[in-house]
């Protein structure tokens, strides 16, 4: 976060031998930590649902073997898989050292992330401004003035998303963005404002070099945010770098190449080869759907955003929303829409230009007092309409504000189920969670560029074979040989199959657990409830 006043007052007795010095935290260090506070209860109290399954299921793979992790989701090898980033496998280690579980560890990690990214916030705004309240209005903008309709993605980080998305590898990426575009401004630009985002001494390739380590620790965590991070790069850049001295341009190139070789040399997987996969492409369409009512709120800022641009076309803020909406554009047109994954960032220089422009001192002009009576009134209705029961917990809620998602836990489960083996399940969330317990799915949930596609799509076809209700016994022994299935996590809607004995159930959702064996089944299983 920003760092603190220094004041002089008048000294008295041993406080003179002092020099007299009275340390005052800075309005983001106040409200920073508040926020720090508030938000990590609220994801604690939310139960983990959605994505948060596949990333406790590489959490386990990872505790289970560092360094020969198996596939997230499936008995298949996970050579080559993107899960097992530097992020990921720190986590891993984590895991092995505490004996916690992969869920226990998204716990322990967002608070953690959210920190990262309070720290990167600050950072950054300071680099704009040294306006004290800047930050503290960057927060509010970019948590409140999304839309009036809920967008909830990994890497979107308004309050309402947060509460699923904190323990997620984006939330750290998008921090280490921040950070990576204050520390890029403080080698871009003249001197003046080095002071605000930190020592200025190595300003020599060492320091490029390091710069460009954090760019490459960025892609490999989170590709995608990796593209808004590189382009926020780049705007900060050109807009701040007056000089292109041979010297200059030779450190930058050094950020460049390190930042390749950081990735490049990362044994898990090849980023480079994730360009050209399109397998999660058709899932991010829904991206731009709706676009309007989830993020019109942040339109807000466009007038600021003007404003800098009629100061200085090479506003970085300006170059950053031009860069970010011709990549989206660019998703659209291509149909490659996972570049969509960006649009929370895109929001982002329109949000910090009007953070900037309401910390300005007073007085005001008028078109600022009425830019300031919008953004109120939009900050206003983005909280009511989406964001409040984020923080409002539903037993001290007057209003019945929309609440996180509430997704069931499946420990009663996983307790039956041995550490990698295979289960069917015909259940939305149990497909999406059970194998962040340790058990893997016969036919993984999401694409993964470990494992070709048209494989992951013959299984899912199985699956669903499998599930048929005029399937026969003799075809689903058929497939239950051939992927090892031992276990069904099945809804109250399917009925269990005869080769199946039921040995736990939910009360909560109805659901069953059956251990499946091929052959004869003789005993009767005593029946446990969750």
């Amino acid at each position: 976060m920003s760092a603190g006043v220094l004041t002089r007052r008048p000294v008295r007795g041993a406080r003179a031998l002092r020099g007299g010095r009275v340390w005052r935290p800075s309005p983001y260090q106040v409200f920073g930590f508040l926020f720090w506070l508030v938000m990590s209860l609220a994801f604690w109290r939310v139960p983990l649902c959605c994505d948060a399954g596949v990333h406790a299921a590489v959490v386990e793979r990872l505790k289970a073997d560092l360094l020969r992790p198996r596939h997230p989701m499936a008995d298949l090898p996970g050579a080559g898989s993107p899960y097992y980033s530097p992020y990921a496998v720190a986590e891993g280690a984590f895991a092995r050292l505490t004996g916690l579980t992969g869920w226990e560890v998204l716990r322990v990690a967002g608070p953690l992330n959210l920190l990262v990214l309070l720290t990167g916030i600050g950072r950054f705004v300071r680099a704009l401004t040294p306006r004290p309240w800047a930050p503290v209005l960057a927060l509010t903008a970019m948590t409140l003035l999304w839309g009036t309709e809920r967008a909830w993605w990994s890497g979107y980080l308004g309050l309402m998303s947060m509460t699923g998305n904190l323990g997620y590898p984006s939330t750290f990426a998008i921090g280490a963005a921040f950070w990576a575009w204050a520390l890029t401004a403080a080698r871009a630009r003249d001197g003046r404002l080095v002071r605000y985002v930190g020592p200025s001494g190595l300003r020599g390739f060492t320091g490029y070099a390091g710069l460009g380590a954090l760019y490459g620790v960025i892609l490999l965590v989170h590709p995608i945010t990796a593209v808004a991070a590189v382009t926020g790069g780049v705007a900060v850049v050109l807009g701040w770098q007056r000089e292109w001295r041979p010297a200059v341009a030779a450190r930058w190139a050094a950020t460049g190449a390190v930042a390749l070789l950081v990735t490049a040399g990362w044994p898990y997987f090849d980023v480079f080869a994730l360009a050209g996969d399109g397998s999660v492409d058709a899932m991010h369409r829904r991206l731009y759907d709706g676009m309007t009512g989830h993020f019109w709120l942040a339109l807000l800022g466009l007038p600021a955003l003007w404003a800098r641009g009629r100061r200085s076309p090479r506003d970085p803020l300006v170059l950053m929303f031009a860069l970010d909406c011709l990549v989206v554009t660019y998703g659209f047109a291509s149909g490659h829409y996972t570049y969509g994954r960006i649009l929370g960032l895109t929001l982002v220089p329109a949000q910090f230009a009007l953070a900037v422009e309401l910390a300005a001192p007073r007085p005001w002009a008028v078109w600022r007092r009425t830019l300031g009576a919008v953004a109120v009134c939009g900050a206003g209705l983005g909280l009511l309409t989406v964001q409040a029961g984020a923080v409002v917990p539903r037993a001290l809620d007057p209003v019945g504000f929309d609440q996180p998602p509430h997704w069931p836990a499946y420990d009663w489960a996983a307790r039956h189920i041995g550490p990698g083996e295979v289960v069917v399940t015909d259940g939305y969330y149990a497909v999406h969670a059970i194998a962040g317990y340790g058990p893997n799915l016969a036919a993984p949930a999401w694409p993964d560029a470990s494992l070709d596609e048209r494989v992951r799509l013959r299984r899912l076809a199985d699956v669903r074979a499998y599930l048929d209700h005029d399937s026969t016994r003799a075809e689903r022994v058929v497939i239950a040989r051939r992927y090892r299935i031992r276990w069904l996590l099945l809804t109250r809607w399917h009925p269990v199959p005869e080769e199946a004995v039921v040995v736990a159930w939910s009360r909560r959702t109805g659901e069953v657990l059956a251990r499946v064996s091929p052959g004869t089944q003789n005993p009767r299983e005593q029946l446990s409830g969750e």
